[in-house]
């Protein structure tokens, strides 16, 4: 790890800056513990397709700013700009976070909307903080850095009748952003959630970003994130889960924008019969950089997993896929699967998969797999001889590649906004040559 990357005495000064409310502890202890670690490098075997110095640039920047900022929160995205079109083109319950600030209307309508079996409060207004997960660098810097939070219960026996949408807004102006959402679900509850992530304009910008799950018995979260950053926008995402007994986790990531996003996953699979299915399609052309990295750790069995990644990449465009499936000594009955599966169409655009299995026990079901190809040329004839252009067969193909992950929708309230957009940055990374 290399300490150097931030300026240390910066974050120290503006951690002891922020106002005093029941997360100092944590960002005192998180601060400690980024201190020691910084920002991961390339010599990370984690990180080592994924160069985050970028990020330390933009970080540093942003402390200098808010030591001279005369406000000790954040500005906002004008109004206007934080309830775009998005938010009438998928039925759900709204949540705005704003340069990772709680949007107070938006959670008062929450609150008033879906009822006392639902409770939202800020992290900073908590007095338990046992719930803030430290478990790599970025997150203890989230913790750290954390202005505020949201954290979402579900009672027992609760289903949400529509899904919740957390819309996720920054401003390039304010260079920097830390978010934070807590869910816990009560025995058998079920909730759907579609996160968007956007950027009200262009710039330099980073956001880091962690998301935690915790799911009883038997209850079901079904999650659906969306990332159209801006082209400058480096973002880091981590989504921390656990399920015990007959939980089920469905998760689908679509990341169509952004200069550099890396997807951190991790899965405890706790109790018996939970299951976990992680799916996601990244999209990227130009300079782009798209890393999804994945840990399922199977405890007990039996249980499932099924992973399958799809990218399309065009230009000079990286992706990145690391995923893990660890089925300790006792989980019996486990049955993991991986795929991961990509085309490239430029001779320039590049692919890092590493789909992994560690397996200690001896009664499991495993797979994993990994594709790289191009547009199959005799698919492409045939349809050029039925009629079809070249641009138009191509789209075609392509799109149905794609299609693979949309058949597996976790939250359906977000297909027609997900066909728009996939159609439309398809035909842009079609086009970028």
């Amino acid at each position: 790890m290399n300490v150097s990357a931030l300026d240390q005495e910066l974050f120290a000064a503006v951690i002891h800056a922020m106002p005093s409310d029941e997360l100092s502890p944590v960002r005192n202890q998180a601060a400690n513990q980024f201190s020691s670690l910084g920002f991961p490098t390339t010599r990370d075997e984690d990180w080592k397709y994924t160069n985050l110095s970028a990020a330390a640039e933009i970080s540093n920047a942003w402390l200098r700013n808010r030591m001279d900022a005369a406000a000790a929160t954040p500005s906002l995205p004008p109004p206007e700009v934080a309830r775009p079109e998005i938010l009438n083109q998928m039925d759900a319950h709204w949540l705005i976070i704003r340069n990772g600030s709680i949007d107070s209307s938006s959670l008062a309508e929450l609150q008033n909307s879906l009822g006392p079996d639902i409770e939202f409060s800020k992290l900073s207004e908590q007095t338990d903080s046992t719930h803030i997960n430290i478990d790599d660098p970025m997150s203890a810097m989230n913790a750290a850095l954390l202005i505020d939070g949201l954290r979402l219960q579900v009672g027992a026996n609760v289903e949400v009748s529509k899904p919740l949408g957390i819309l996720q807004i920054d401003d390039p102006s304010q260079q920097a952003s830390q978010i934070r959402i807590v869910i816990d679900l009560g025995e058998n509850s079920r909730l759907q959630v579609i996160e968007c992530a956007l950027s009200a304009d262009s710039g330099m910008q980073f956001s880091n970003a962690v998301t935690e799950a915790s799911l009883a018995r038997a209850a079901t979260l079904e999650f659906v994130r969306i990332q159209t950053r801006s082209e400058q926008h480096i973002g880091v995402n981590r989504l921390i889960a656990s399920l015990a007994r007959d939980a089920t986790l469905r998760h689908n990531a679509f990341d169509f924008g952004g200069a550099l996003t890396r997807n951190d996953i991790s899965v405890n699979i706790a109790g018996e019969n939970a299951a976990a299915h992680l799916h996601g399609l990244y999209l990227a052309s130009g300079k782009q950089h798209i890393d999804n990295h994945t840990r399922v750790e199977h405890r007990v069995g039996p249980a499932i997993s099924n992973e399958e990644y799809r990218g399309v990449l065009n230009g000079r465009s990286r992706g990145v896929f690391n995923g893990q499936a660890v089925v300790f000594e006792g989980a019996d009955g486990t049955d993991a699967n991986q795929a991961n599966h990509n085309l490239l169409l430029s001779d320039h655009a590049e692919i890092d998969t590493k789909p992994e299995l560690e397996i200690y026990a001896d009664d499991v079901k495993c797979s994993h797999g990994a594709t790289v190809g191009q547009l199959d040329e005799s698919s492409l004839f045939y349809l050029r001889s039925r009629g079809l252009d070249q641009d138009t067969a191509r789209h075609l193909l392509t799109q149905a590649f794609a299609a693979g992950i949309l058949a597996k929708l976790a939250v359906e309230e977000s297909r027609n906004y997900l066909v728009d957009i996939l159609d439309r940055r398809l035909s842009e990374v079609l086009d970028a040559g």
